[in-house]
């Protein structure tokens, strides 16, 4: 009886020790919003593997896992990196998403977004890769309807961005109900904030983000914040915008991707808080968190650029088990102005 339970104990040892480890190739994961979710999956346990061509991310961002240096626009490249990482899910972030960049020149977010998505998708039929988690955005809903957004709501872009990952929404329908593909698109509203644990962050060039342009008018002598916008029909005349913390974000990537491995077929899910925030209260957050007013100058709308986004997350709490955790406004400030500080070499 002694012998039969130390077989039936060990055998138990290995079966555990060999699981299978999942294995997810991230596109854009060099990123902030990529290199973020590459921390999460490797926390999760997954194998992490990024491609990434450097020209939005960082080398020094890609910490859990090798890069695979690579553009989507070079369709040999995309299709051997797949063909190496074999992996059971691709999150695919690699795209341009600044909206004012996309209205004075849609060809290249056309080119980016939707040609590079194309080969991305070619080379995972071609290498019998089923499931995709797609960073998509609110902006597909253009000007809704009814504030909080639900994904019910009708999609009807403003915008090249919007429209661009809108195309590839439909792509990815397209191709669930002709070729098997399964996958989860995430439509974001604001990803914002800092990973907590001060490893990763918030840094483009140039900056465009609202937040860390707005930690800057209040650290950095000579920087200037320009509120776009102050006649919006909102509660003070600016923006309103649903901010969420990117390790939130991440997060629920975790678990799309989770989601992905026991369900097929195409799914969408926002990524909000049903909270928003408008650009003066978020000035309002950050002297709360420096101790120091942003120096702000107050200018017209930005093209593009609709009212008030906020989302209900209704659906993806339903489905996946996900709420936001850390993503008050000033929590949020928090995280990023930490962040900055340990950037700038402030103590």
């Amino acid at each position: 009886m002694l012998a039969i339970l130390r077989f039936a104990i060990c055998g138990a040892r290995s079966a555990r020790q060999f699981t299978p480890v999942k294995t997810v190739l991230v596109t854009g994961g060099a990123g902030y919003v990529g290199a973020h979710c590459c921390k999460a999956f490797a926390k999760a346990g997954w194998k992490v593997v990024t491609f990434d061509n450097l020209s939005r991310g960082w080398r020094d961002s890609v910490k859990w896992g090798p890069l695979i240096e690579g553009d989507l626009l070079d369709a040999a490249a995309i299709g051997d990196a797949v063909s190496e990482t074999k992996p059971d899910l691709v999150a695919h972030f690699a795209a341009f998403a600044y909206v004012g960049e996309s209205m004075s020149d849609p060809a290249s977010y056309y080119r980016n977004n939707c040609v590079g998505t194309m080969n991305l998708l070619d080379a995972m039929m071609e290498h019998g890769v089923k499931r995709m988690l797609f960073s998509s955005t609110c902006a597909t809903y253009g000007i809704p309807e009814r504030l909080p957004i639900d994904e019910g709501l009708s999609q009807n872009p403003i915008n090249p961005y919007g429209r661009s990952k809108l195309v590839i929404e439909q792509v990815l329908k397209d191709y669930a109900a002709a070729y098997g593909l399964s996958s989860v698109s995430l439509r974001y509203f604001n990803a914002a904030g800092a990973d907590p644990d001060g490893e990763i962050g918030e840094k483009h060039e140039p900056e465009t983000h609202a937040i860390p342009l707005a930690i800057a008018a209040s650290l950095e002598p000579g920087s200037e914040f320009t509120v776009l916008g102050t006649d919006f029909e909102t509660r003070d005349g600016s923006a309103v915008r649903d901010y969420i913390h990117v390790a939130d974000l991440a997060d629920a990537h975790v678990a799309g991707g989770e989601f992905l491995m026991e369900h097929d077929g195409c799914h969408a899910f926002n990524l909000g808080t049903g909270v928003g925030t408008s650009v003066i209260e978020l000035l309002d957050a950050v002297e709360r968190a420096t101790g120091q007013k942003p120096n702000a100058r107050f200018g017209p709308r930005r093209a593009g650029d609709p009212p008030a986004l906020v989302a209900s997350y209704d659906k993806i709490e339903r489905c996946l088990g996900w709420t936001p955790k850390q993503s008050g406004i000033d929590r949020i400030v928090e995280t990023a102005v930490s962040w900055h500080r340990r950037q700038s070499g402030e103590t």
